[in-house]
């Protein structure tokens, strides 16, 4: 009864600029996965520097640090999710400094015209001469 549903918004299929934009302005991304590989739409919303929640699963933990460029929560706690979510929708100010180490953690690591491109060239070149 407390969830005000004009704050809440099903966008359906979304063309790839707009799902950015969505991101962007969004408080809060929720990422729930379970036991599969990490999604491209994780690294997206950390790129945009939206405050992500996540599973505390293998493939999210190759990313996300808990507290440093995102906050993790067991996957099967559905009251420590809704805790951090309420934490963050609260605090989304204070949390600034998560969001800028959001983005920086895939400037650093996953940006594919400096990093990944590159390390795909190189293994491709090893393997050339192999």
């Amino acid at each position: 009864p407390q969830l005000d549903l004009s704050r809440v918004h099903f966008t359906g299929k979304l063309a790839y600029d707009d799902y950015l934009r969505v991101l962007q302005v969004s408080r809060l991304h929720v990422y729930l996965t379970y036991p599969f590989v990490l999604s491209w739409s994780l690294l997206e919303a950390l790129a945009t520097g939206c405050i992500v929640l996540a599973s505390d699963t293998e493939p999210v933990r190759e990313v996300i640090r808990d507290g440093e460029n995102g906050m993790l929560v067991p996957f099967f706690d559905t009251e420590a999710l809704a805790a951090k979510a309420v934490h963050a929708l609260a605090e989304a100010d204070t949390l600034l400094p998560l969001r800028e180490n959001a983005r920086a953690t895939i400037m650093e690591c996953y940006d594919f015209e400096t990093r990944v491109y590159p390390r795909h060239l190189a293994i491709l070149a090893r393997l050339q001469n192999h």
